[in-house]
């Protein structure tokens, strides 16, 4: 049922929101030139990669080394807005669509991240990861690793459709106040390096 409820509902937020979308694409072209998406692939149900899609919001910068430049160096303006209002994150709609991702669940991490994670933390990829999740409207980036992980694993062992509604509620109002969108002092949440605490 929730699979059903994800691609009826991600159809309809294409539908509405495609003036929105056309638009997005158009500033990043114009702005940042091709490619407009940005594509990283990330471990979804049960650690299966997929492709997920966004907004770029950075330049393709790199130093004298050849090595990319800080994320702070190579975010844009316009990528500063279109995360400000969560803009860049409409393309994983798509995603949604194509059932590698749900509307609710963990956030799709870094492929990287895998061996990283505890036995507890790795529950997480028990269910699809999300556009919103748990953790993002306790905190979203401006808060520790270790907190977001016990949350995407209380969801994944406690999700329901009332939690979701719940979810999906909460981060309408997060995205209209714009909180925690990043760490503070952070232009992105701080790489995961291990868990500092045993869960």
């Amino acid at each position: 049922m929730k699979r059903v409820i994800d691609a009826i509902v991600a159809l309809m937020l294409l539908i509405i929101f495609w003036p929105v979308i056309a638009i997005t694409a158009l500033l990043v072209k114009l702005r940042m030139g091709s490619p407009v998406l940005f594509k990283q692939k990330r471990p979804g149900l049960n650690e299966k990669p997929f492709y997920l899609y966004k907004f770029r919001t950075m330049r393709h910068e790199t130093d004298a080394s050849g090595n990319l430049r800080p994320d702070a160096v190579r975010l844009t303006p316009l990528g500063k807005k279109l995360r400000k209002y969560s803009l860049d994150e409409l393309p994983q709609l798509i995603n949604v669509l194509k059932g590698d991702m749900s509307l609710v669940g963990p956030r799709p991490l870094l492929m990287a991240y895998l061996p990283l994670y505890t036995k507890e933390q790795s529950r997480r990829h028990s269910v699809r990861p999300g556009i919103t999740g748990l953790a993002q409207v306790n905190g979203r980036n401006d808060t520790t690793w270790d907190k977001r992980f016990r949350l995407d694993t209380w969801y994944a062992a406690n999700h329901n459709m009332w939690i979701d509604v719940k979810i999906v509620i909460l981060t309408v109002g997060k995205v209209l106040k714009r909180e925690g969108i990043t760490q503070q002092d952070a232009t992105t949440m701080e790489k995961f390096t291990g868990s500092k605490e045993v869960l």
